[in-house]
């Protein structure tokens, strides 16, 4: 994620803090100032919130370490004003499986809110919410506040709104039953729903609501287009996506080179070949980032994403676009004799799905396609 910053590694996972976090940390320091007067209140603000986001590092592990048990790894953890957000490299397909990674984060701050309920027992100290705000409460009290905060976390995170814990809990129960398309289509629409419900109440009562019904509304959105590509996807093969007709380039070429072609047509990723052999992808944001650092004769060698991961024709569409989405980068298709074939890209697969989706419309209308040579190819080219 871009403007995120690591501040450390855990269990092998780095942990970033996105810019906007630290902004959050500015304006609680400036309200508890405001509210006293004093520095005091505005540092023990800032410390609270520190303490908070804490636990959501733990919660985000969970959600991480429970998705390794499946050999799913996590790129990041990254902290963000709303909660954190653990980048898993694929959710995992089987429903029980994603049950468990889902449920994972709410039940480390339910064991989070145990542990801390039997230290405040061990004070002596009561555990009602009304403690937390009795002058006598002392030191004790942050204790009780911890045993509230990972109770309020998790179950918040168990609303059944997608794409919260609690809506993937709930897809991957309905996908025991349902196929994952439709499952997925209940719980972003319950999702949705959802978003729209906090937006109405966050008007009349607090404006952080909106803010947290526009992030809901945009998830579960982004969840629902994702299922559906993927549905459309099933059973295609890289073939039908890629593109066939591009361009490689050479690692001794300057930069200069394939940015003139981004200017001359209409490809941005450019196989770089040595020897007849891949050996790495250059990107338009890679060549921008290399035209302003080190200008325009900076060999193409120097400034391209080495050892790019390989696709062959074969390969399941499904899986291969997730790996683009994911990665953010273009991937040469390579067939068996080792000969460069295509470029897989967003773009060309997102052109594919959209072709099959209206084509997949019109046979479900019951209508079907022509005689026509050109388009019985086209329908061949689309299913692979």
């Amino acid at each position: 994620m871009k403007w995120a910053w690591r501040i450390a590694r855990i269990a092998g996972i780095d942990v970033r803090v996105h810019v906007t976090f630290l902004a959050l940390l500015g304006w609680i320091a400036w309200v508890s100032y405001a509210a006293t007067d004093t520095a005091a209140a505005a540092i023990d603000g800032v410390l609270l919130v520190l303490v908070v986001f804490s636990i959501v590092i733990l919660h985000e592990l969970g959600h991480a370490l429970m998705a390794r048990r499946f050999g799913i790894k996590t790129r990041d953890i990254t902290l963000l004003p709303i909660g954190g957000v653990a980048s898993l490299e694929r959710m995992p397909e089987e429903p029980r499986q994603e049950l468990l990674v889902a449920i994972a984060g709410p039940a480390v701050n339910f064991a989070l809110a145990g542990f801390f309920a039997a230290v405040a027992l061990l004070l002596g100290k009561p555990l009602a919410p009304a403690a937390m705000l009795s002058p006598s409460a002392g030191s004790a009290s942050l204790v009780t506040q911890l045993v509230w905060i990972n109770l309020a976390l998790g179950a918040f995170n168990l609303l059944p709104a997608f794409p919260m814990d609690g809506g993937r809990v709930l897809r991957a129960l309905l996908a025991l039953r349902f196929s994952d398309i439709r499952a997925t289509r209940i719980a972003a629409g319950l999702g949705q729903g959802m978003a729209l419900m906090f937006g109405i109440v966050g008007l009349f009562i607090n404006p952080v609501l909106v803010f947290i019904a526009l992030f809901l509304w945009m998830g579960a959105s982004g969840e629902a287009r994702l299922a559906e590509a993927k549905y459309v996807a099933q059973g295609v093969p890289v073939a039908a996506a890629m593109i066939r007709e591009f361009e490689a380039v050479s690692p001794e070429l300057p930069v200069a080179v394939p940015l003139r072609r981004v200017l001359e047509t209409f490809q941005h990723d450019f196989p770089v070949v040595a020897n007849g052999r891949v050996v790495g992808m250059l990107g338009r944001d890679a060549m921008l980032r290399a035209l302003a650092a080190h200008g325009p004769e900076v060999p193409i060698g120097a400034v391209m994403r080495r050892e790019p991961k390989r696709l062959h024709p074969s390969d399941d569409l499904n899986d291969a676009f997730l790996q683009v989405l994911t990665g953010g980068e273009a991937l040469p298709v390579i067939d068996a004799s080792e000969r460069l074939v295509g470029v897989l890209t967003s773009e060309s697969v997102a052109e594919l799905l959209l072709v099959r989706e209206a084509i997949n419309d019109r046979k479900a209308r019951g209508v079907g396609l022509s005689d026509i040579p050109a388009v019985r190819m086209l329908e061949m080219a689309v299913d692979g």
